[in-house]
């Protein structure tokens, strides 16, 4: 397999591991980043990413980025809100540089945002190049593992779907963003404001639904804390008994008044057990757990890179994980 160049947009948490992960692989090589962040604009992605050797230089923009370099394709890895990450979009797509992104909003938007959906997809087609979605969660455990597990059902009633994680053992940003350390007062201060979420529950729902031919009438998502029953310390935390631990968002898809669609999501710091468990309800039934569940940091870097080779590949367009060729590992 010939080694795909790319150019690395956004270089938080998630954007090292990644740079990391192709670092580790003949199969990529970064050859560009992009951070406006003017405590590491300027830098080399070795000093921020600890990788000796490794002199490409981060740039504030993409057009002082791609002076000398040719990526064949571009990793973003910014921000969750699909209206925010639109314009950063195209302007990926304005040098025809097909784009994966881990924006969890983006991994189906047609039925939350459809005219954003519609917009980047024109786009796409009109350069020629293919955009995606992805991540673990979503992208691949909630809505296109459970899709892929239908294939060898002759009947699917509903699809239930849930992940279970110790938080203890994911990033510090991770552990804030599901409320952990925060009093219930804060926790219900932030859900009103929208602030503390698993984003794209909702987008996992439609991905499974309109691959299964239903037409949701109404979703739910409900988000509720997860408390500490005693005190909890981590090397960046502590948490009080009565303070939120993590949090429990359940999803539920209903078509023809019939719950079809249930996905529940529960992290917090100290959770007993991780687990991955998807249940189609049909002929047969299928019940499929993964022990220990899956690192989502790993994960979200891994399936990101690993679905480069099959956007290459994919028809121009906004795509999701069920419109490409079936990702997987590659060297």
């Amino acid at each position: 397999m010939r080694t795909i160049d790319i150019v690395q947009v956004g270089l938080g948490p998630l954007g090292r591991k990644i740079v990391q992960f192709a670092r580790e692989r003949p199969a990529f090589r970064v050859v560009a980043a992009v951070d406006p962040d003017p405590a590491i604009a300027g830098k080399t992605l070795g000093q921020v990413c600890g990788i000796d050797g490794l002199d490409v230089p981060v740039r504030p923009s993409l057009h002082e980025a791609l002076k000398g370099a040719r990526p064949a394709a571009a990793i973003l890895t910014t921000v969750s809100d699909l209206g925010r990450i639109t314009p950063q979009i195209e302007e990926l797509l304005a040098r025809r540089l097909p784009v994966v992104s881990t924006c969890e909003e983006l991994v189906y938007p047609w039925v939350t945002q459809p005219g954003l959906a519609a917009r980047i997809d024109r786009e796409a087609r009109r350069r020629k190049v293919a955009v995606l979605g992805t991540g673990v969660n979503p992208g691949f455990l909630m809505d296109a593992l459970p899709a892929f597990l239908t294939a060898v059902a002759q009947e699917v009633q509903a699809v239930r779907v849930t992940r279970l994680q110790n938080a203890s053992f994911r990033r510090v940003p991770f552990q804030k963003k599901i409320g952990a350390g925060l009093t219930l007062e804060q926790f219900e201060a932030k859900k009103r404001e929208g602030s503390l979420r698993h984003v794209g529950l909702t987008e996992s729902m439609h991905l499974i639904a309109a691959r299964m031919g239903w037409r949701l009438e109404r979703t739910e998502d409900v988000l509720t804390p997860v408390v500490a029953k005693s005190r909890i310390v981590t090397e960046a935390l502590t948490i009080e008994p009565g303070q939120a631990a993590g949090v429990q968002q359940i999803g539920r898809g209903f078509a023809e008044g019939v719950e079809r669609i249930t996905l529940t999501f529960r992290a917090s710091i100290g959770e007993p057990q991780s687990e991955d468990t998807v249940e189609i309800a049909g002929r047969p039934p299928i019940v499929s757990t993964i022990r220990g569940g899956v690192n989502g940091d790993v994960a979200t870097c891994a399936i990101t890179l690993n679905a480069v080779p099959r956007v290459l590949e994919a028809s121009p367009g906004l795509k999701t994980m069920l419109d490409i060729p079936l990702v997987s590992y590659c060297a």
